[in-house]
């Protein structure tokens, strides 16, 4: 469908380029309202979901990451991480312990029942993420993921 559709607008977006930049930023936007609804009966967002995400599968088994490397990881400043993790922490899905290289600095890593709820998900969130994706084509999603790579760089340049 359409986004002049899909939005109910009067009339269609003039710029090329901004309806482009509209649709991507729609669909981002439906993605996300999509993980959230999946999510919900797990008890988690889909900030939270991320971060157990990166923890399980960019740290060193039990090593954890750094709250910097989360937040640049996540692409949130420090002050939403550390709130972020303070919940998560409460929530018992995770644990904070001081560097051993600096104790200015925290490692965040997964607890047992962290792992665990990742555990249930992680086999239900790609089946999901292959029903949402399956309108592409292998070599569409190659596509997808080339030209968006070079948008994002194009953002970095202008």
């Amino acid at each position: 469908m359409s986004l002049k559709l899909e939005l109910g607008l009067k009339k269609p977006v003039a710029l090329l380029a901004h309806e482009a930049l509209l649709s991507t930023y729609y669909t981002a936007s439906n993605l996300r309202k999509k993980a959230g609804h999946f999510l919900q009966p797990f008890g988690l967002t889909d900030v939270q979901f991320n971060l157990m995400m990166l923890l399980k599968h960019q740290s060193r088994q039990n090593e954890g990451l750094s709250q910097a490397q989360l937040s640049s990881m996540m692409l949130v400043n420090r002050a939403n991480i550390t709130a972020l993790v303070d919940r998560m922490e409460r929530a018992g899905f995770v644990t904070r312990t001081s560097s051993p290289s600096d104790r200015r600095s925290n490692i965040i890593i997964l607890t047992d029942e962290g792992r665990k709820l990742l555990e249930k998900i992680e086999p239900l969130y790609a089946q999901e993420v292959k029903r949402i994706m399956a309108v592409l084509v292998e070599d569409e999603q190659k596509n997808l993921i080339g030209m968006l790579e070079k948008v994002r760089s194009n953002i970095k340049e202008v």
